[in-house]
């Protein structure tokens, strides 16, 4: 069993946020492979779906994203899955807008929903896949505009249409990922654009 979770925030008003790009990437996977879903189970969105032979979990957790980890941990441990079994799509606001690159463990790079996962698996277990889909930075200083305000504001629709393409890609690397391609996935897909 393979897990593969993308994260976000519920609720329609986050939709098409940047901090929901990881529930995008889900939707569009979910549409790649016909999953079955969704139904609840520990406060996730829960999809079914087989690729290469191999069942995988595709979540949304419903927890919002600064406490995922309630949500992923618990259903990682109940299907005995192991660090190399997760994989895990988040938005990266350190990475060029609408590129992505592939890590595999590693520190969280701040990023609250991750630190929430590591929190939640203990110790030693962090070594999981991640996606990291950048949504950058604002092209110039907005007054009063945070990160956390920059991360919640809605794509525009031009950068959802540039999106489409991007979402095809990274369901491309995981299907490298899910063949036990990693370094020829990182190989192929975080090379500078």
């Amino acid at each position: 069993m393979k897990i593969i979770a993308g994260l976000g925030n519920p609720g329609s008003k986050y939709e098409t946020t940047r901090h929901n790009v990881g529930f995008l990437a889900v939707d569009r996977l979910v549409e790649r492979w016909s999953a079955r879903g969704p139904a609840q189970s520990n406060q996730a969105e829960v999809y079914e779906a087989a690729y290469g032979g191999e069942k995988l979990l595709l979540l949304k957790p419903q927890t919002f994203m600064n406490v995922s980890g309630r949500s992923i941990a618990p259903i990682a441990t109940f299907y005995k899955c192991h660090p190399g079994d997760l994989i895990v799509i988040h938005d990266d606001v350190d990475l060029k807008n609408l590129t992505f690159r592939i890590k595999t463990g590693g520190g969280t790079g701040g990023h609250n929903g991750l630190k929430s996962i590591d929190e939640c698996l203990g110790s030693g277990k962090n070594g999981y896949h991640r996606i990291r889909i950048g949504v950058g930075r604002p092209a110039a200083p907005v007054a009063g505009m945070d990160t956390a305000d920059w991360v919640l504001s809605q794509f525009s629709d031009h950068e959802l249409s540039e999106l489409d393409p991007v979402l095809d890609r990274v369901g491309e690397a995981i299907e490298r990922i899910l063949k036990g391609d990693i370094q020829g996935a990182m190989t192929e897909y975080n090379r500078s654009e």
